[in-house]
């Protein structure tokens, strides 16, 4: 090594430092829009859930020629709702082998609120064996619409009049 030249020098340099800043940030600001659309995924989420359910009660209408019903009640904290047999009596789930009762707090829908459930004013809606949807009086559903709420953010699950087709909107 002669006298003259210098040992090399480690670290970085300056341009390597604000590229890395720089990239950095880019990525901080990709994530922070996916951060703020927890809340209506969760809110999408909880609305295909309800259907899923409401669906599960009109599929085992059709499949066993028997009505089955789902029940909402919004006034109850918390708010939840069951599926019931023909006799009014919660079934069972069929993984969990508990009360089929999905509760609105401390669970997956935590902070989802069920905004209004019009059932043609009931609160109730059951299924024949041929899968049409009947009020809680009793008398054929004209309308059907659970409307469920987070954060300022709404989603509606619609029950079609006759067919009882079911879908989260």
């Amino acid at each position: 090594m002669s006298r003259w030249a210098r040992p090399p020098i480690s670290g970085f340099t300056l341009i390597e430092l604000i590229l890395v800043i720089v990239v950095m940030a880019i990525a901080a600001l990709m994530a922070v829009p996916m951060l703020g659309s927890a809340g209506p995924s969760k809110l999408g989420s909880a609305a295909r859930m309800v259907a899923a359910d409401l669906q599960y009660a009109r599929d085992l209408a059709v499949t066993y020629g028997s009505n089955y019903a789902v029940q909402f009640d919004t006034s109850a904290s918390p708010q939840y709702y069951q599926i019931l047999d023909r006799t009014g009596q919660v079934i069972r789930h069929p993984v969990t082998k508990s009360d089929y009762s999905v509760v609105f707090s401390g669970t997956a829908l935590d902070g989802v609120v069920l905004a209004d459930v019009d059932l043609d004013g009931t609160s109730k809606v059951s299924f024949d064996g041929l899968g049409s949807p009947f009020n809680g009086t009793g008398q054929p559903l004209n309308k059907g619409v659970i409307r469920l709420e987070m954060n300022g953010f709404s989603q509606a699950v619609i029950i079609e009049p006759v067919t009882g087709y079911i879908r989260a909107e």
